[in-house]
């Protein structure tokens, strides 16, 4: 097949905390979907992850899990190129250059560099402010057509598209114009503990559950999330929220609809629903976490994904950055 025919998308996580069932549903679970019809390219965001400060040996250790548990999910790495973000230079090399076509008023409505500055007062660093200009040069150093996000990401894949189209308007057709790709259920996932907030790779609370979880750590979260007092399973993401949720999750691990859920639940506790829930999940996340277990035993065979992701990444990329530096006018013999 080829795959030069097929719309590119490009889309990667962090390799920090760990992933979570948000991460699964909201993310992975949809990219695995995606290769018959398109040309997908997955990394690990390991140059986003030293925005903050971090232990060296952690973030190796918890690259090549991440790695392991994208194949784990689902990826198969013969139909997807999985790649680490820092093995491949010309993602840093076209966020400079990005970086010079980037209006500071720009930058200064990131609304997630006010939270995350909020967050970490005495590290207000400016890769933290510039984050969105290598966001930027990642989506379109592989002449991505759509980036699948968290509607949270939305605002980052906008100022990609206001960079690419100010780089096009003075130099020509260079870069793709990607879209958003966000998938209509399950797209954000919220804390168990919290369903105001999303659910995250960094809370230490039990509100996130984790993929490497075993199955009572599992069901001891879900028996604790939070829902409300009227004890009816209904979906309303207004004024039930930490019902609404679980009731997403449980859609998306079954593939029951709400209506089949409040069908299934009427006149059952509270318990009883949270306790379907949480097991539909261990049904979901154990072959999962298995199978990562048994790829991170195999180091050579990780080892070899990398390498054939670094080498097809890094020849799309290269021939995009050679482009731009081209149109900019850097000498080259």
């Amino acid at each position: 097949m080829d795959h030069a025919k097929k719309p590119r998308i490009l889309s990667g996580i962090k390799p920090t905390g760990e992933l979570t069932l948000g991460s699964y549903i909201g993310a992975i679970k949809n990219w695995v979907k995606l290769y018959d019809d398109y040309e997908c390219f997955y990394m690990l965001a390991d140059l986003h992850a030293i925005t903050v400060r971090h232990d060296p040996s952690v973030l190796r250790k918890r690259t090549l899990e991440q790695l392991a548990q994208y194949i784990a999910c689902g990826l198969d790495p013969e139909k997807n190129v999985l790649f680490i973000q820092s093995r491949v230079p010309a993602h840093a090399e076209l966020a400079w250059v990005l970086s010079c076509y980037t209006m500071m008023g720009e930058l200064n409505r990131m609304t997630q560099f006010k939270d995350k500055a909020s967050k970490q007062s005495d590290n207000i660093n400016a890769g933290l402010y510039t984050y969105p200009v290598l966001m930027a040069a990642d989506i379109l150093i592989y002449q991505a057509d759509l980036v699948p996000v968290g509607d949270d990401q939305k605002q980052h894949v906008e100022i990609c598209r206001d960079i690419a189209g100010r780089f096009n308007g003075i130099y020509g057709d260079v870069f793709t114009i990607p879209e958003p790709y966000i998938p209509e259920v399950g797209a954000r996932i919220m804390s168990l503990d919290d369903p105001e907030s999303k659910m995250s790779k960094s809370e230490e609370s039990g509100g996130s559950v984790l993929l490497m979880d075993t199955p009572e750590i599992i069901m001891s979260k879900f028996k604790r999330a939070v829902t409300d007092s009227e004890a009816s399973v209904r979906y309303d993401a207004e004024n039930k929220k930490g019902i609404s949720n679980l009731m997403t999750v449980y859609s998306v691990c079954t593939g029951k609809s709400f209506i089949e859920i409040e069908n299934e639940f009427e006149g059952k506790g509270y318990g009883i629903f949270k306790k379907a829930v949480g097991e539909a999940v261990v049904e979901t996340l154990c072959p999962i976490r298995e199978e990562a277990l048994r790829l991170l035993k195999d180091k050579a065979y990780l080892d070899e994904i990398i390498a054939k992701g670094t080498e097809r990444a890094s020849y799309i990329a290269g021939r995009t950055l050679s482009k731009v530096y081209k149109k900019v006018g850097f000498y080259r013999a």
